[in-house]
């Protein structure tokens, strides 16, 4: 691997496991009792068979579209696994009653993933739009039903919201795997980029911070979407129709729901961009990214970098070079 190689590959921790992802295919890979559980299924990016979705800025919000779908779908398999391991454990144990109510739960298909997806994405969007959008609504009589203030105060509470939320669930057990598997996540994947072994071994002295995660596109969105908002409503203003109505909090939440696509094709293409260097203006840039991985990752015991370096194998291409950052 050559010096200063980035690869596009990414990741998701899951319960017990990591899902990598690279160009053709995604891999999910699970400790369970028996070893290594595993699911692998085809992913090409979309602008393989729909070139449009390559485009300039459609790309970003067609990207993270597909690597929803696909996280979540690898964090019900990931969870199956582990409930499949507590029905033995309860079958073994004659906890008949409460096998029996785990068991009607399984099977009911795509039909309760496409459900549960829709209430996670009413969730993201009642907690970091909604709610924000309610409080600066509580607040304009002080800071102004347009302005500047207000729409700095939404933002500083998105960003409070986020903190305290993932600050309040890094305290369960689960979840404190969970991000140790982000770290084990992370430093696998730094490995590779730097032409590593690939080895627990040798990727155990790797960083668990990595500076083109998920979070760092997370915190940039935030962000953008004060920018945009901002800037939408300087012309507005002049316009007699919504003169009386920006203030509504009702407005303003479709608003921002309108420019969402917008924001994460934005945010997609500086993330790109500031991807591809390590300048003075990316290191700042990425630096608050780096300072939330702090929560988000902890440090992975062996077991857990071995579950990492399993599933990036499998994702890594045959053609060298192919899942180059620039590539996708």
């Amino acid at each position: 691997m050559k010096k200063g190689f980035r690869t596009s590959i990414g990741g998701q921790a899951l319960l017990e496991g990591v899902m990598m992802r690279g160009p053709a295919k995604y891999a999910a890979v699970v400790r369970t009792k028996d070893g290594l559980t595993v699911k692998e299924e085809p992913a090409p990016y979309l602008k393989e068979k729909y070139p449009v979705m390559g485009w300039l800025f459609v790309r970003g919000v067609c990207n993270f579209i597909q690597s929803m779908a696909i996280g979540m779908k690898a964090l019900f398999w990931a969870s199956d696994q582990i409930e499949l391991e507590e029905d033995e454990k309860d079958a073994e144990e004659g906890a008949e009653e409460k096998l029996s109510f785990k068991l009607s739960r399984k099977g009911i298909g795509k039909g309760t993933f496409a459900i549960a997806t829709v209430l996670a994405l009413a969730f993201v969007v009642g907690l970091f739009t909604v709610l924000p959008t309610y409080i600066g609504g509580l607040l304009s009589p002080w800071l102004g039903e347009r302005s500047f203030a207000r729409n700095a105060a939404e933002t500083g509470l998105r960003l409070v919201i986020l903190l305290a939320y993932m600050l309040s669930v890094s305290q369960t057990k689960d979840i404190k795997r969970t991000f140790a598997y982000h770290g084990a996540e992370h430093k696998a994947i730094a490995a590779y980029e730097a032409g590593g072994d690939l080895t627990v071994e040798d990727t155990r002295r790797y960083s668990r911070f990595h500076p083109r995660c998920g979070t760092s596109f997370l915190l940039t969105v935030v962000v953008i979407s004060m920018a945009a908002f901002l800037l939408l409503s300087i012309p507005l203003q002049s316009l007699e129709l919504f003169e009386h109505r920006l203030g509504d909090n009702f407005l303003r939440v479709a608003m921002r729901l309108a420019l969402l696509p917008f924001v994460v094709g934005i945010s997609y293409e500086i993330n790109r961009l500031v991807g591809r260097t390590d300048n003075i203006f990316s290191k700042i840039f990425r630096a608050p990214g780096i300072a939330m991985q702090r929560i988000t990752t902890r440090e992975p015991d062996d077991d857990m970098l071995e579950v990492a370096l399993d599933a990036l194998k499998r994702v890594i291409p045959e053609e060298k070079g192919k899942d180059a950052w620039d590539k996708t």
